[in-house]
């Protein structure tokens, strides 16, 4: 077994109806004045509004930013910073799927620290604690609001900068199921997989521990189990609950074990045509574990048991059989079978292999690669 660490600094609050213990934690903060960064669908639900309405009830002062895009960029975390400081906020809450939260964490580095957030891209560049930040998911896939990194597009290279660092973590997450009931069955299906995905790539991550195992193990079983049912509806209450932890728990796995060609590739796919994260993640998922089925070590089966509705003893099992759920499971979710689907053309090609091959993630992945294997994967996903 090889030497690891792992910490658990944040405190998470799960339950049905928990959005209105927002107060509550504000004051455990100590702050008095909330900066609520969303985006415009929440807002048109009232969703954002809620949130101002428990803070003012409360006493406290509240002001919005609701201009958070899917794919974030590098202008709209400058647009909120400045937001922030006009205000005369205190504290931060990220109320959304991962690009709210991921500007969230954006905005408190700039309004502590300065500069621009390409400045702090990569790991080791943000000096210290930053804001104080309350995040709240909307939807079950992400696991932004218990991960160090903030993933925010630089449209200026068509690249999509992490920035990773365990002082951008929230300080509380709240996980409220009621909050993930209404998201369209399209959104459901594409967030959900890339939270599976999490869980799934941070468990056969060559950086994999018995602490983010059994993250991954955990997030698996209940995903698993309950994507096909939260999809079909969104109502459903257990489903959900499984849901909105499983994704807490894959977040907590890739923390500490990265991931995998699956995101490396998938953030490029991203930059350059605008494909919803989780969806370009889902198509690409068949095609990496293909490629990575050469360097099993019985995990696969594992994982096989834990989607599958029929699960398979060792004796019957070959690692062809997940990458086929996979395929069987993106259909019966409606996830395009390729890439070209989704209006990716091979001329960009080689642009995102390089692109890519700086992930950190690339190094974690089961079986080596170079950048000609990326190049070649990407044109197998492409048809697939």
């Amino acid at each position: 077994m090889k030497d690891f660490n792992f910490s658990v600094p944040q405190d998470i609050i799960f339950g049905k109806g928990s959005l209105q213990r927002l107060p509550e934690i504000a004051k455990k903060l100590g702050g008095r004045h909330a900066y609520i960064i969303s985006g415009p669908v929440l807002a048109k639900m009232g969703l954002v509004e809620k949130c101002v309405s428990y803070m003012k009830e409360a006493g406290y002062e509240a002001d919005v930013f609701t201009q958070t895009e899917a794919n974030p960029s590098v202008d709209t975390v400058e647009r909120a910073v400045e937001g922030y400081k006009n205000c005369g906020a205190d504290m931060i809450v990220g109320l959304g799927g991962g690009s709210p939260i991921d500007v969230a964490k954006a905005v408190g580095v700039l309004v502590k620290y300065g500069g621009r957030i390409t400045e702090y891209e990569g790991g080791g560049k943000v000096p210290g604690p930053i804001v104080p930040l309350i995040a709240i998911p909307t939807t079950a896939g992400t696991g932004t609001e218990v991960t160090a990194f903030s993933v925010i597009t630089d449209h200026s290279r068509n690249y999509k900068l992490t920035v990773f660092s365990y002082d951008i973590l929230p300080s509380y997450a709240i996980l409220d199921s009621e909050l993930i009931m209404t998201a369209p069955a399209s959104v459901a299906a594409a967030c959900g997989m890339d939270a599976m995905i999490h869980a799934l790539e941070a468990y056969v991550s060559t950086a994999a521990s018995p602490f983010s195992e059994a993250m991954s193990e955990k997030a698996l079983e209940l995903i698993g189990r309950s994507i096909r049912r939260y999809v079909a509806n969104r109502t459903d209450e257990e489903a959900a609950n499984d849901m909105i932890v499983g994704s807490l728990f894959a977040g907590l796995a890739f923390s500490w074990a990265r991931l995998g060609n699956v995101h490396a590739m998938s953030h490029p796919v991203s930059a350059y045509f605008d494909v919803p994260h989780g969806v370009a993640n889902a198509i690409l998922l068949p095609t990496i574990l293909d490629y990575n089925k050469m360097a099993d070590n019985g995990k696969y089966r594992k994982i096989y048991n834990y989607i599958s509705k029929t699960p398979a003893y060792e004796e019957e099992f070959v690692p062809d059989m997940l990458v086929d759920e996979i395929r069987a499971l993106n259909e019966l979710l409606g996830i395009p079978s390729a890439l070209s689907e989704v209006g990716v053309t091979e001329d960009k090609i080689p642009a995102m292999a390089q692109d890519a091959m700086k992930s950190g993630n690339i190094a974690v992945n089961p079986r080596s690669t170079t950048i000609r294997d990326i190049e070649m994967l990407y044109k197998k996903a492409m048809e697939d």
